[in-house]
């Protein structure tokens, strides 16, 4: 068996920006264009998750029309 670089593993990744609790029957009315409240506001610091494990705090940025983040701080930092 071929061993791989551990440098081209990948992970999946994911950018929480907020969290909230709905209830079945809320979750259930949703359609295209409803909107979900989240607990957080704009330009709160936003956690980025790898492989289920917090690993940075950063803020969200537009490039190019697309969203992407800006690391401000990586976990295990003093902060």
């Amino acid at each position: 068996m071929k061993s791989m670089p551990l440098k081209s593993v990948k992970v999946p990744v994911q950018v929480v920006l907020g969290e909230t609790e709905l209830s079945l029957e809320r979750l259930a009315s949703l359609s295209y264009g409803s909107v979900i409240e989240l607990g957080s506001f704009a330009g709160d610091p936003v956690d980025l998750i790898a492989a289920g494990e917090k690993i940075a705090k950063g803020e969200v940025v537009v490039i190019d029309e697309k969203f992407g983040i800006r690391v401000t701080s990586l976990a295990g930092d003093k902060e």
